[in-house]
């Protein structure tokens, strides 16, 4: 099982290429809206958008997502979390495998992985797409498996990332794919160029948004770095685009 949590003013969605890859090889994939960070819906029918006036910091999304690893443990164990007390879908508990639970977020839901890995023993695997890593760094002892895949908020242009990677004591890996921007790896690659031909953006504009990655290519980099990285680490299989440059990749790099 795995869990998302989304950047500052984003939401639950915009990482839906990886959610429906992750999910179409057997997992459970569970993303969070973070209420007033986001946009959000009840089911009541009550919507929320990002609030200016409010503050919000990685901590409240790890507070938000360690909520819902206690609902999802309620869910194993037969229980029902839901608000208005609906039925649940038979079978439901017993799809959830809390012993391999990863997790991975985008820009502030990156950071966030890393604090609740801080926190929370029952995440065994994290992976950050482009976190900036500013809410201090994961004490020594943080031995479980990382991975960073790094463009904007690299480890050569922001300190608190290389001071994170530093002190990581498991498993690590740093990737990144040549002429990648911080939406790189969610689908904002692949939406935007959509919309700029659509606005009559210019090219330069266009790049400045989304850099030189073709979407195409971010799109299979999305399907098949994550995948591969939880495969290994929550479903223990070999998986060697992990270990080393890889012909059908030749953008992504592997930084030491």
């Amino acid at each position: 099982m795995i869990l998302y949590s989304h950047g500052a003013g984003g939401h639950r969605s915009e990482t839906t290429i990886v959610v429906q890859e992750l999910a179409s090889h057997g997992y459970v994939v569970v993303t969070v809206d973070h209420t007033y960070d986001g946009y959000s819906e009840f089911p009541d029918g009550r919507l929320t958008v990002p609030a200016d006036e409010l503050s919000f910091t990685p901590w409240d999304h790890a507070h938000d997502v360690q909520f819902v690893l206690d609902r999802i443990e309620d869910l194993a164990a037969g229980r029902n979390p839901d608000a208005g007390r609906r039925a649940l879908p038979t079978g439901l508990g017993a799809a959830l495998d809390l012993r391999r639970i990863g997790m991975f977020g985008w820009s502030k839901g990156a950071t966030a992985t890393a604090l609740v890995m801080n926190q929370d023993r029952r995440v065994r695997a994290g992976l950050s797409f482009d976190g900036p890593m500013q809410s201090g760094p994961p004490p020594a002892g943080l031995d479980r498996p990382f991975m960073l895949m790094t463009a904007e908020f690299n480890r050569a242009a922001e300190p608190s990332v290389e001071q994170f990677w530093s002190q990581l004591r498991g498993w690590r890996l740093n990737v990144q794919a040549d002429g990648a921007l911080h939406g790189a790896y969610c689908d904002h690659q692949m939406l935007i160029p959509q919309l700029a031909t659509i606005a009559g953006m210019s090219d330069e504009d266009l790049a400045a948004w989304v850099g030189t990655l073709d979407p195409g290519r971010a799109v299979r980099i999305q399907q098949a770095y994550p995948l591969a990285f939880f495969d290994l680490h929550l479903r223990h299989r070999r998986q060697r685009l992990l270990e080393g440059p890889s012909k059908a990749f030749p953008e992504v790099r592997s930084i030491p």
